[in-house]
């Protein structure tokens, strides 16, 4: 009888678990603090909020956001001279500093205001729970733009073997949008790019995802300012001639099968392909790129 395997540790607390359901205004700094100037007499480290020199905070390298609008920053940056900090970070002790797991946006406008601390909560997170709350709390405010939420659930299924079915229940996404969202990243480098800045909607990148020449392509949606519905058009005109496949009879892959790829590769951490024949039948092909990782699949089909 073959051994079962240790069920893995899940994700999912949320970040309203992680900001322990604060009251800001139990958090609101005084104007010393605002200054950086707080008086520890006068101002209280209430509801776990510690206040940290604000050079002993550093960003997460793995942060799902890359891209901060400078007058955005600006302007919060401008209220927080202002007013302060409202809600504080959530960090980690880490190498003898404090690794921002949610806050980065606030912790930069802070720098920009001359704050010499910030108020933030420590607390203990796994890699995975970092990467977690990292998207999670840009998801809700609506700051990823779509290839970066994408290649955040790239990173938590790579890095951490979470399955898409995970992620679905974690982020309150569907296993579609997921899968939707990933096919993003098939795009060329210069096409996900245009997303990242906003010369490309996401409705205009998946409609992208089945051109042939998709650079070529996302030119010509950008130059004439093309809608969604004339991207699909367009695509479709530049495709006139039909795929090998489907010359073929061989029938192209559905959602679901997308979906159950993404799945046996992060359960596997190899690279798997499900190539159909037909609609019921095909094969399996798992890419192993070491010995080591032959003797693993050799092990799972063997228990």
């Amino acid at each position: 009888m073959s051994k079962k395997s240790p069920k893995k540790r899940g994700l999912g607390r949320g970040l309203s678990a992680l900001m322990a359901e604060l009251d800001p205004e139990t958090i609101t700094p005084s104007d010393d603090v605002t200054r950086g100037l707080r008086n520890p007499q006068t101002t209280q480290e209430r509801a776990g909020t510690k206040y940290i020199p604000i050079e002993q905070v550093t960003p997460n390298p793995d942060q799902p956001r890359k891209r901060f609008d400078e007058n955005d920053l600006q302007d919060l940056a401008n209220s927080i001279r202002e007013k302060g900090i409202i809600q504080p970070l959530i960090v980690r002790a880490k190498s003898g500093a404090y690794e921002i797991v949610a806050g980065e946006r606030r912790w930069r406008a802070a720098q920009m205001a001359q704050l010499h601390e910030v108020p933030a909560l420590v607390r203990e997170f796994s890699d995975a729970e970092v990467m977690e709350v990292s998207i999670i709390e840009n998801i809700q405010r609506a700051e990823l733009n779509p290839i970066e939420e994408a290649m955040g659930y790239q990173s938590l299924q790579e890095q951490f073997g979470r399955t898409q079915e995970q992620l679905a229940t974690v982020l309150g996404k569907s296993r579609s949008h997921l899968t939707n969202m990933l096919r993003l990243l098939k795009l060329p480098s210069d096409v996900q790019a245009w997303v990242q800045s906003g010369d490309l909607s996401m409705g205009q990148a998946r409609a992208l995802l089945t051109a042939k020449d998709p650079t070529q392509a996302a030119k010509t949606v950008i130059q004439k300012g093309l809608s969604v519905r004339e991207t699909e058009k367009l695509v479709k005109s530049m495709s006139a001639r039909k795929r090998p496949a489907q010359s073929r009879g061989i029938p192209t892959k559905n959602d679901d099968i997308l979906t159950l790829e993404a799945d046996l590769s992060a359960s596997l951490k190899m690279n798997v392909t499900l190539e159909q024949k037909t609609e019921k039948e095909g094969k399996i092909v798992i890419e192993y790129k070491s010995i080591k990782e032959l003797e693993t699949v050799y092990a799972l089909l063997w228990n």
